[in-house]
């Protein structure tokens, strides 16, 4: 049996003591993680301040699987900044580029048009029924940097659930049958 005889083995001679000790690191290190996204959140000020490209609107600037950092500052948004932002009916963020910026006399508040960097026209279609414009409280953050490629490991899970399941249930195999 081999390798599989092992792992029940292992599994059946494991005490109440040592799985009580990697439940207790299992939920510090979820935790831990929690923490750190809370503290980028308030740090960036943006309620996400990471997000994958899932499509290749941005090319070749940006390309799908690629991971943004997002920054929300009070500076007014300008005309050629890339900003993340949510459409009333969508679940899913989207990143492109601002082309337009129409500032209202009355309020002084900034209202933007973007477009994505490989599409022929202007997001207008995508916003929802009536919208022409986005204002502030659409936008989840600026693009300040980003990392190539990283984003692809999210994107498998989603498209591949099946890769997903057996991950986790691999890292939990190896976390219970871990000896230290």
């Amino acid at each position: 049996m081999g390798w599989i005889g092992e792992t029940v083995d292992s599994i059946k001679s494991i005490q109440i003591r040592q799985v009580l000790s990697q439940a207790v690191s299992l939920g510090m290190i979820v935790t831990s993680a929690l923490i750190i996204w809370k503290a980028l959140m308030c740090i960036t000020g943006s309620e996400s301040p990471v997000v994958v490209v899932l499509s290749g609107s941005m090319e070749p600037g940006f390309k799908r699987g690629d991971i943004l950092f997002l920054h929300m500052s009070k500076d007014p948004i300008r005309a050629g900044e890339i900003v993340v932002f949510n459409v009333d009916g969508r679940e899913i963020p989207i990143v492109h580029r601002v082309i337009k910026v129409h500032e209202r006399q009355d309020t002084g508040e900034v209202d933007v048009l973007t477009k994505g960097d490989n599409n022929y026209g202007d997001d207008r279609l995508l916003y929802a029924h009536g919208q022409l414009w986005l204002q502030r409280h659409h936008i989840m953050g600026r693009a300040v940097g980003f990392l190539p490629y990283v984003g692809w490991v999210t994107i498998i899970m989603t498209e591949k659930p099946l890769i997903k399941y057996v991950l986790i249930g691999a890292l939990g195999l190896l976390v219970i049958t871990s000896k230290d």
